[in-house]
């Protein structure tokens, strides 16, 4: 089951880091074919420096999840890793609210399945 939960987390970190590349790098290019049905055209280069503060904030997140990776105890991994995960599936449940219902799929959802993974994971060690 952990091989499961670290390669779903792993997964999850490596959607944070290319979220992080689209906003701070790619925000006129990427960004456009992304969310080009969702914001005019002439509103990507004024909004460049808001989408790039949007993506350093995923950049933490990503650095957090591969964080669990490297930490020994398996106490704290869990726990840093629940925290991180929450942080993603609540950022996901809000742009899903605010934004466009596809961030819950993409981005809450398989966030809530590896913290659902982890909390029965945890449940059956106890």
């Amino acid at each position: 089951m952990q091989t499961l939960i670290n390669i779903l987390i792993g997964i999850i970190a490596l959607e944070h880091l290319y979220i992080l590349y689209m906003e701070m790098f790619a925000w006129e290019t990427l960004g456009k074919r992304t969310f080009g049905k969702a914001l005019p055209e002439h509103l990507f280069k004024p909004t460049k420096g808001l989408a790039a503060n949007q993506g350093l904030y995923n950049g933490f997140l990503a650095v957090g999840l591969v964080w669990t990776f490297f930490i020994q105890d398996l106490f704290w991994s869990t726990n840093i890793a629940i925290f991180f995960l929450s942080c993603v599936a609540i950022a996901g449940i809000y742009g899903a609210l605010t934004a466009s219902k596809k961030i819950f799929v993409v981005q809450a959802l398989p966030a809530l399945i590896t913290l659902f993974l982890i909390l029965l994971s945890s449940s059956s060690l106890l």
